[in-house]
Formats: C-alpha cells, sequence, structure tokens
C-alpha cells in the first residue's frame, strides 16, 4: 500500500463534516435526516417510520421494533456527498431509554443538530443532550421543526435558549408567518425570500419559488417587514462564538415537507467544523494527518436479515484507512485485520477502500472489538482514546433461558448484547452466571434485548424484575460490611468492577448510618 502524503490527508478530513441528530422524542430526528439525504440526491423519495399513505420507511430506522414503534432505539449512519463536501450524519435515539448510545455517538461527531418541535421548544432529554455537547466542546445548530403547525412565537424560542441555556441564537434563515401559518422563509444574510409548495405526501422535494426583498413584499405584504424586524432583534451569524459553543445557527422549516431542510445543509458544509486532532489518555494530541487511528463508537448486529453480521462502527480519527491495512487492536495489542470494511448508509452499506478522518467506517463481524476500543496503525506511535461513559444503571432483572437446550445460544447472545452497550451484564455470586442480572438505564432496553434474544439468537428468556433501584461502587471492605444485609445485593461487572444493587436512596443512607466506614462511590456517569 502507497503512503498517502500528509497534504492528502488534511485536505480530505478539511471536506469531512461529521454530525448527530439529536432531540426529544417525537421532534423529528429520523424524519430529518431522511429530508437532508433526499435534497443531498442521495435518495430519491423521503419516507415516515410508519410508512402512511403508501410511503416508504425512513432509511435510518430499520429495525423490526423501530417501524413498529415509530421510535429510533438505535443509532444510524449515513455517509453521503453534498458538492463538494462529505457528511457522516448519525441520526440518533431520543428516548431517555436509550440515552447511551446516543451519548456515545456524541463522541464520534464533531457538531451536532438539535432539533426543537416548534410547540414545544426546549424539552427534557433535549437539555440533557445539549449539556453533553456542551462539556464535550461539541458545537450545536438549531433546527426549528414542524413550522407548519401551530406553535410558539418565534423571538419566545429565541429567548428560552438563551435563559435556559445560554446560547444566543443568531438567525441564518426567520419564518415568514407565525407557526401554522408559515408564508416562507427570509435569509438573514441575503434577505433574499424563499416560498415553497409542499410536494403531494412530502415524500419529494417541496416546489421553491426564490424571490427578492421587493417582490416578496408585493406578493405577502405586511408578514416580511414583521420578520425582517424580529431578524433586527437579534445579533448576526458569527463563526468563532458558534464553534467556541457561545451561539448557535438558527434555521425554521418542516422536515416532512422537506421545507428549509436546503438551508441546514448549506449551514452543514459551510459552518460546521472539521476533524480536529483527538486527545489520547496519554494527554497528548493526535492530529489528523498523524498514522491512523480510531475508535469504535457503536457495535450492532442483525442490520441484515440475510446474514448474521456484526457491525463495528469505526470513527476514523487520523491517517488514511485502507481497506485490508492490518492495524493494531490498541485493548490488547494484537493485529487486527480489515479485509471486510463498509461504507454504511443506514442498513445499506458497500464496500468501502479508504476513509479519512470524520469518516465512519463500518467493520463486518469484528467479534473482537467492543464498543471503546481504539484501533491505530503500526508502526507507528501507539494511542489510546478515552473509553466510553458507562452509566449508572437504575433498572435490573434476572434472566434465565426459557428452553435449557439453548443454554449455548442464550450465553452467546447475552455476551453479544453486552459488547454492543444494549444492556450491562451483571453476575452475582448468589445467582451464578446462568441467571445474570441485566441492568439498563431505562426499561425499554429490557425490550430490546428480549426482541433479540428471541429472534436473533433464537434463545427466549424468562426475566424477573428486581427491586433495587440504584447501583454504586463497592470495594472489598464495602462488600465485607454489606455481607448478609438485606435490601442489598452484590454482582460484578465483566470489566473486574464490584456493584452494589439497593434497592433505594432510603436503604443506602440506612446502610452507610449502619456502617460509618461503608463508601460505595457513585459510579462515573455522562460523558468526560
Amino acid at each position: 500500500m502507497s503512503a498517502p502524503t500528509q497534504t492528502g490527508v488534511v485536505a480530505q478530513s478539511a471536506r469531512r463534516r461529521s454530525i448527530a441528530v439529536i432531540s426529544h422524542p417525537d421532534a423529528g430526528k429520523s424524519t430529518l435526516t431522511e429530508a437532508l439525504a433526499l435534497h443531498a440526491h442521495v435518495i430519491s423519495e423521503a419516507g415516515a417510520v410508519h410508512g402512511k399513505h403508501g410511503r416508504a420507511g425512513v432509511v435510518s430506522d430499520w429495525l423490526e421494533m423501530e417501524q413498529k414503534r415509530g421510535i429510533s432505539i438505535t443509532s444510524a449512519a449515513l455517509q453521503f456527498a453534498f458538492e463538494d463536501v462529505v457528511i457522516n450524519l448519525l441520526d440518533t435515539p431520543g428516548h431517555a431509554d436509550f440515552s447511551e448510545d446516543t451519548f456515545r455517538v456524541l463522541t464520534a461527531v464533531d457538531a451536532a443538530v438539535m432539533l426543537l418541535d416548534a410547540a414545544k421548544g426546549l424539552e427534557p432529554q433535549t437539555l440533557k443532550l445539549f449539556e453533553v455537547c456542551r462539556r464535550r466542546g461539541v458545537p450545536v445548530i438549531t433546527f426549528v421543526n414542524k413550522w407548519d403547525r401551530p406553535g410558539r412565537e418565534a423571538l419566545a424560542l429565541c429567548d428560552e435558549l438563551e435563559e435556559r441555556i445560554n446560547l444566543r441564537a443568531t438567525p441564518v434563515t426567520w419564518p415568514i408567518g407565525e407557526a401554522g401559518h408559515f408564508r416562507g422563509l427570509v435569509d438573514a444574510r441575503t434577505q433574499a425570500v424563499t416560498l415553497y409548495a409542499k410536494a403531494p405526501g412530502g415524500a419529494s422535494l417541496a416546489q421553491e419559488e426564490h424571490l427578492g426583498l421587493p417582490a416578496a413584499r408585493a406578493s405577502l405584504g405586511a408578514p416580511v417587514d414583521e420578520a425582517l424586524d424580529s431578524l433586527a432583534l437579534l445579533e448576526p451569524l458569527d463563526v468563532e462564538s458558534f464553534r467556541a459553543g457561545a451561539t448557535t445557527p438558527l434555521l425554521f422549516g418542516a422536515a416532512l415537507s422537506n421545507i428549509g431542510v436546503r438551508q441546514l445543509l448549506d449551514v452543514i458544509a459551510e459552518l460546521a467544523p472539521p476533524p480536529s486532532a483527538r486527545i489520547g489518555t496519554d494527554g497528548n494530541e493526535r492530529p489528523v494527518d498523524a498514522p491512523f487511528s480510531g475508535f469504535v463508537f457503536k457495535m450492532q448486529a442483525g442490520m441484515d436479515a440475510h446474514h448474521r453480521d456484526h457491525l463495528a462502527f469505526v470513527r476514523v480519527c487520523s491517517g488514511e484507512f485502507e481497506r485490508g491495512m492490518i492495524v493494531t487492536h490498541a485493548n490488547s495489542g494484537r493485529p487486527f485485520a480489515t479485509k471486510y470494511a463498509l461504507s454504511v448508509f443506514g442498513r445499506e452499506r458497500e464496500v468501502i477502500e479508504t476513509a479519512y478522518p470524520g469518516d465512519i467506517v463500518g467493520l463486518v463481524n469484528a467479534n473482537k472489538l467492543a464498543v471503546g476500543d481504539t484501533l491505530y496503525a503500526a508502526p507507528g506511535p501507539a494511542v489510546t482514546f478515552p473509553p466510553m461513559p458507562v452509566f449508572a444503571p437504575e433498572h435490573f432483572l434476572t434472566a434465565r433461558v426459557a428452553d435449557p437446550g439453548r443454554s449455548k445460544q442464550f450465553r452467546r447472545g447475552i455476551a453479544q448484547l453486552e459488547q454492543e452497550g444494549v444492556v450491562q451484564v451483571l453476575i452475582s455470586e448468589a445467582r451464578g452466571d446462568g441467571a445474570p442480572i441485566l441492568a439498563a438505564v431505562g426499561p425499554l432496553q429490557f425490550e430490546v434485548a428480549a426482541f433479540r434474544m428471541e429472534h436473533e439468537f433464537k434463545a427466549p428468556m424468562r426475566t424477573e424484575h428486581l427491586e433495587y433501584t440504584l447501583a454504586r461502587l463497592a470495594s472489598d471492605v464495602d462488600a465485607r460490611l454489606l455481607a448478609g444485609r438485606q435490601g442489598v445485593e452484590l454482582a460484578r461487572r465483566t470489566d473486574g468492577a464490584l456493584l452494589a444493587l439497593v434497592r433505594d436512596a432510603w436503604r443506602l443512607r440506612s446502610l452507610q448510618r449502619e456502617n460509618p466506614d461503608l463508601v460505595l462511590a457513585p459510579p462515573p456517569a455522562g460523558l468526560p
């Protein structure tokens, strides 16, 4: 293989944009993802999750459970070219029960699109995800969705952003007409006006009419000047303050009708930062033109119903990836072959020969990899990127195989679900590994686990809910002090950490009063 030139890697990296779409459930993330792909001309027809009115299913929601429930329960990667930019777009679950998957995705992107429902504004899950972006230094573009339906005032939404999360809105587009009486959009920088006519069913691009300001005033009248008056009250767009996390470019539209989406694509291409140096666990920066390195931020199985594949999603951090190259698995020190490498577009995939910083590479049948693992090219300087966050679970149940004849499949399935990060798996000495404790942030994770155990691994399981609501790290001293106590159980994670599962906060305080030497530290939660 020929070694890539530094100039080539830097130039290719500068073309990349890695973006996550975040929001509260039902704000329209999957629909917006579909609309972005439609405007980039990489699909010919947009769909809806429920496939209403004969429309196709959303590209990014391909699991059977997602299509039945109408929600995203796993993140999906879509890579496509838009003009001279390569966009790696990650659609994330909005439901709080799948926060871990979303938070891992946010380690793999350089910017985020925060989607707001015009009628609801900032919702709880959106607030949590924004705080993760802020802690990680991920700049945020805001898209106010569903402006074709009744909603709040545009200026009130701007005030909410500043008052609740200290983020100043700098408009890129502004609506002409209040929510539910949407007439068009005015460009904040040029004052050009775009009018829209919805396509039937929203499956194709909306028809656009572009007008200068005089023609728009003649056509629409007073609402045009009202929009300009509102714009005059707000700060102009500033790239530096956006990338510093102080301001957010603000756009309005309706993803289901494909309105305002082209402008969002333009902003992503123009303003979102390209990949930059990543910091390893040793505190040193790994520049984008260093030899290849990347980390696994997601594992997914069952994407192809005809093959029992196991795909590792790798964010390329530095250098040029070439299919077939032998890399080092930092966690084990062993070589890892990359013969089967794919570019992923939702459920669809094709062989990829090269990839650059910011790209997402899918490695097939990567059974030796796990979420958080680092890969790097050797010879070359070693690197290990920070591990993925492990969240403190709040829901627990025991799992047993329903048919003892399927025990082998049961153990293999549980191990894979843990490897993918679907659930945490704990082993209690009292119960043994034949009845592992499954731990989760939210109960819907258990539904996903049960569904996949039955349909993918053909090992249906019997479960029993446990009354614990807290998990705390326990030392050997803590374990001795807790021996025989009611309302608490000790179990070990596969990484060796010992956890004390406690019935509730009252019982935890009671145990600490009875045993002043008891520490029981909370597991680290959230992203570093």
